[in-house]
């Protein structure tokens, strides 16, 4: 049988009334939003399926609220005994990984990314940096201009996500350059995120810092899958590495196309992207367009794959 990977998602793809569905169909996945809610002392059903989004949209909401959802879906797939080889996740999407492979208990997860989101965003004042996709051209090109407006301040290559897309981030006015220089060198297009703070950067090591403070209280299991790290691109060896690359990775680049690439290597066919959004679906079909990928993002494509993976 074709060998089968998860894929997490990260921020960004968070929308108010993402997971509903699937939790008035599935009372398991209800239970892991209450269990939520139960932790972190507030009630997050209600801020994702019916709150403001300007509410979600706080780093500190965003990330157990993605988490949450991803693991709600999570949970429906392992009922119906759809298990995979292999597990990553982009960015906040890791601790997703590293909960379908055990190594992480979702009510431990789901504080710590809580606080991740608050360290993250209060590391750099709201209007001081950002995050903008450079689409079209190669790694290499994006790090030249990076080093270029690096003049201006701090710019760095933050996310490598898949052929011909780059994200950058760091300061403002060095941000907005790097990009002015990327369309003269013929980027297809250049987005601005709609995101905050300079993640994946230098600006950020702050947050790692804090967050190591409260690693240290967090129990760290055997891996019962393996699990492709976002700051190496490659798999983590021993337990004794995790959070350390959980601390490393608040302020390092995201190296996701070189993930997927591994898990090409290794005969993974089919990744199922389980949670809100289909953007990783997109990411592996630039490197591998025979790969088959499937969303878990909403009841009816959750169906699709309860249809096609249960025993």
């Amino acid at each position: 049988m074709d060998k089968i990977a998860f894929l997490f998602t990260g921020q960004g793809a968070q929308h108010i009334g993402m997971g509903k569905d699937i939790c008035e169909k599935f009372p398991k996945a209800d239970s892991v939003f209450n269990e939520a809610s139960d932790v972190l002392g507030f009630n997050i059903k209600k801020l994702v399926f019916e709150g403001k989004n300007e509410e979600l949209m706080k780093t500190e909401n965003t990330q157990p609220s993605i988490l949450t959802t991803s693991i709600a879906t999570l949970r429906i797939l392992q009922d119906a005994n759809i298990n995979a080889n292999f597990a990553t996740g982009l960015s906040l999407g890791e601790y997703g990984a590293h909960i379908a492979s055990e190594s992480l208990v979702f009510s431990q997860a789901v504080s710590l990314v809580k606080k991740r989101g608050k360290f993250m965003q209060e590391e750099v004042n709201e209007g001081i940096g950002g995050m903008a996709a450079i689409l079209g051209l190669t790694d290499e090109e994006v790090k030249e201009i990076c080093l270029f407006a690096s003049e201006k301040g701090i710019v760095e290559p933050a996310n490598f996500n898949c052929p011909g897309q780059v994200v950058i981030s760091g300061e403002i006015l060095p941000l907005e350059y790097a990009c002015e220089i990327a369309q003269e060198r013929g980027a297809k297009k250049t987005i601005t995120l709609p995101i905050s703070a300079p993640f994946h950067s230098s600006m950020l090591k702050g947050a790692g810092d804090k967050l190591s403070n409260e690693l240290e209280n967090i129990n760290i299991n055997d891996m019962k899958i393996p699990i492709v790290s976002n700051v190496t691109g490659n798999f983590i060896k021993l337990k004794e590495e995790i959070k350390d690359l959980l601390v490393r990775q608040v302020s390092s680049p995201v190296f996701f196309g070189t993930s997927l690439r591994k898990l090409i290597d290794v005969g993974v066919k089919i990744f199922i992207e389980v949670g809100p959004g289909k953007a990783l679906g997109g990411f592996v079909k630039k490197i591998d367009p025979s790969a088959k990928t499937y969303s878990t993002e909403n009841l009816s494509s959750l169906e699709e794959v309860l249809n096609e993976f249960s025993n």
